[in-house]
């Protein structure tokens, strides 16, 4: 056995299990060792069984008792039940839905039993609880007869899915650590590194993560896997940093006299944040080798207006040795209407410079100028957009993910521009980047306020550059929390906002309302029953509308038209207009159900209405009563800015609730270690010290080893 052994040769897995382990994306031994529990059981909630009250989660020590087979008397559900006994009284225990329980404990044992405290007509029973079998019963609360204490273990307890139980995870792991595995490991971390940070080496940390004495030792664990998995980010983003770095790029070189005829049409005056923005890409550009940047900024901070006189350096740049002809620009959007937003953008940039633009989506491409009107655009076939493309004659492209496609090539791509970075995956970036022999520069632009310690490390092989100024004149948003109480005068205000000639926003949680027939289903304000409240008893004499994911794009851009032009006076959607939508107008937000988004999507949404110089108002509506969700909102009001927003709420919310594997591709564990900066800074050290010792890790097999394992990167 080793750890790239597959569960399935080594257990009777039944398809439920099979599916279950699928789903949890366990499938090889090393998997399930790396499965950390989510939490352990607290052994100060430790009780006696004549101490426990219903309602309550404990551990008990007891003798068993009475194990039989049974079903149910009405549901027929197979079950396992038990009596547990210590000197202050009995309890009973039952298993439901696994009656093979029955045959893994014997009566006369000792055990330790960890779960829920029910009551029924007989009295207390404790149900589906884990258990230890241990040797002898510890002391373990003061009013405790029993003799000889024994270390007690904190049970860990497993994220589970439909046919995988946390129990079921804790025995598979005991039997693979008696098979012996944990000797033949090989420590994938450096012995000097382990030592320099007092981590525990492979094997305790294993043990101890698992099957921990005391909870310091889990801990101790937990920091050590956070650790390795950071260290093997921070690995493979510095390499691909070096390597990057090694690739010719274009250089492009522009004077200030040249930029600043550019951006004096702009309608507004550019930050200094700005300024310092696209001072720090023009230096890049400079050298000769391709930039890789990340351009962080609140919505409204001006990162589309840094992206246009970028691209206008690359396309008012001949290629080198070429008298006619421009390098080109790809800007690469995740949504169909972010890209038309931002295709109609750059003409008003770009109207004067005569040069060619292009949209390419899914749903069609479009080319400006039109030769009919020069001033507009026109529809074109996509074969022909792809010809004039390959042949250098369209200088920007704009568009989704159309433009990763094989079929799309470019003549001289000088420019990467990304827009919400963290909705495209690495290997998205780097189809785009290998379409050209010379390595394109690249900027990677989002709104989402990210935590330094996250930045440093899912962008650690990109340069950071903060917008963190607001262009002048521009109001701080008016955010108000609303409980249940003040929801009629709030609508009143809202009613003078449209009423002076603004427009609103009403985002809500669900698309449609929810099942009733549906036990768990979430109870929350949807899109089409709120647009029809709001026009039948709030607002009849105003034209209400509805947007949401599950709307066919030109249906999508069909509406959003509408709102733009000023025909639809209060939009209701879901939080699709978290990204990018751009209507000046629109002053006014309401959030329904709050609570049921994370801090930093609030203020993604929060941000739509700080298009313009007008008043904004974000009214934050809730019913909830959990003390900790009404903090998180009232930060949502008092903090600065969204920088400040996202270190709040990694620390009150935790990083597995606001980002999480799905959007970053990290674990849990490791995003736990996101709070520690230290950490993640000294992990970041580390790799880059190695790789400058040793770049190929030759002298490092066993970490070259699991870092190829992980990455498709290979240290040659």
């Amino acid at each position: 056995m080793d750890l790239n052994t597959l569960l399935k040769d080594i257990f009777r897995l039944l398809d439920i299990q099979k599916k279950g382990l699928a789903k949890l994306g366990l499938k090889t031994v090393g998997d399930l060792l790396y499965y950390p529990p989510t939490r352990y059981s607290d052994a100060s909630a430790t009780k006696n069984i004549g101490e426990l009250v219903a309602g309550e989660s404990v551990s008990i020590y007891g003798k068993i008792d009475g194990i039989k087979l049974g079903r149910g008397f009405r549901s027929k559900v197979a079950m396992a039940s038990a009596t547990i006994e210590d000197p202050t009284g009995k309890i009973g225990a039952v298993w439901f839905h696994q009656p093979y329980i029955a045959k893994m404990i014997m009566n006369g044992t000792y055990a330790k039993f960890s779960g829920k405290i029910s009551e029924n007509k007989k009295g207390l029973y404790i149900s589906n609880p884990e258990f230890e079998i241990i040797d002898k019963l510890p002391i373990t609360t003061g009013t405790s007869l029993f003799g000889e204490s024994v270390e007690v273990s904190s049970f860990p307890i497993y994220s589970e899915t439909r046919g995988i139980t946390s129990k079921w995870i804790y025995h598979a792991i005991q039997k693979i650590f008696s098979s012996g595995i944990l000797d033949t490991l090989e420590d994938p971390i450096p012995e000097d590194i382990l030592r320099k940070y007092n981590l525990p080496a492979i094997k305790s940390a294993l043990v101890w993560i698992h099957t921990p004495r005391k909870l310091a030792d889990a801990e101790a664990a937990r920091k050590r896997f956070a650790f390795e998995e950071v260290f093997f980010i921070q690995l493979t983003k510095q390499k691909e940093r070096m390597e990057n770095e090694k690739n010719p790029a274009f250089i492009i070189e522009k004077s200030p006299e040249d930029i600043e005829k550019f951006t004096s049409r702009f309608p507004f005056k550019e930050t200094e944040a700005q300024h310092k923005a696209i001072t720090e890409i023009f230096e890049d550009f400079k050298r000769g080798r391709p930039m890789s940047r990340l351009l962080e900024g609140d919505v409204g901070s001006g990162k589309t207006a840094v992206a246009a006189t970028t691209a206008y350096a690359a396309v008012t740049t001949r290629p080198q040795g070429q008298h006619f002809g421009t390098l080109q620009v790809a800007y690469m959007c995740p949504t169909e209407i972010l890209a038309k937003q931002h295709f109609e953008s750059f003409i008003k940039y770009f109207y004067h410079v005569g040069i060619s633009i292009a949209l390419m989506t899914s749903s069609g491409c479009k080319k400006f100028p039109s030769k009919v009107n020069p001033t507009g655009w026109t529809d074109i076939s996509r074969s022909q957009l792809l010809k004039w493309v390959v042949n250098g004659e369209i200088s920007i492209v704009i568009g989704t993910h159309s433009l990763i496609q094989k079929t799309v090539q470019f003549k001289h791509l000088a420019y990467v521009i990304i827009d919400e970075q963290h909705r495209f995956g690495t290997a998205q970036r780097q189809k785009l980047i290998k379409k050209d022999k010379e390595v394109p520069h690249l900027l990677s632009m989002t709104a989402t306020p990210i935590p330094r310690t996250l930045a440093l490390t899912v962008y650690g092989d990109l340069d950071l550059t903060l917008l963190d100024q607001m262009p002048v004149g521009r109001k701080p948003i008016i955010t108000e929390i609303i409980p249940p109480t003040k929801r009629e005068p709030t609508y009143e205000l809202i009613r003078k906002e449209l009423q002076a000639g603004r427009q609103c926003y009403v985002i809500c949680p669900r698309i449609n309302e929810p099942d009733p027939d549906k036990e768990m289903a979430l109870n929350a304000k949807s899109v089409k029953e709120e647009a029809k409240r709001l026009k039948k008893d709030v607002f009849p004499e105003y034209v209400v509308d509805i947007i949401h994911s599950k709307m066919t794009p030109s249906d999508k851009e069909y509406t959003m038209d509408l709102f733009a032009n000023g025909k639809t006076t209060i939009l209701v959607a879901t939080s699709l207009v978290e990204v990018g939508v751009n209507v000046p107008n629109a002053t006014v937000i309401v959030l329904e159900g709050a609570e049921r988004f994370g801090l930093s999507q609030l203020h993604q949404l929060r941000g739509r209405v700080i298009r313009s110089n007008h008043q904004a108002y974000c009214y934050v509506f809730s019913d909830t009563k959990s003390q900790k969700s009404i903090d998180r909102l009232k930060a949502l009001k008092t903090a600065k800015n969204g920088f400040e927003l996202a270190e709040f709420d990694l620390q009150l919310r935790g990083t597995g609730e606001l980002y999480g594997r799905k959007q970053w591709g990290v674990s849990d564990l490791a995003m736990e270690a996101m709070k520690n900066l230290k950490m993640v800074e000294a992990a970041r050290t580390e790799a880059r010290l190695l790789l400058e010792s040793d770049p190929d890790l030759s002298r490092h097999p066993e970490l070259k080893a699991h870092a190829e394992a992980q990455d498709d990167i290979h240290f040659e």
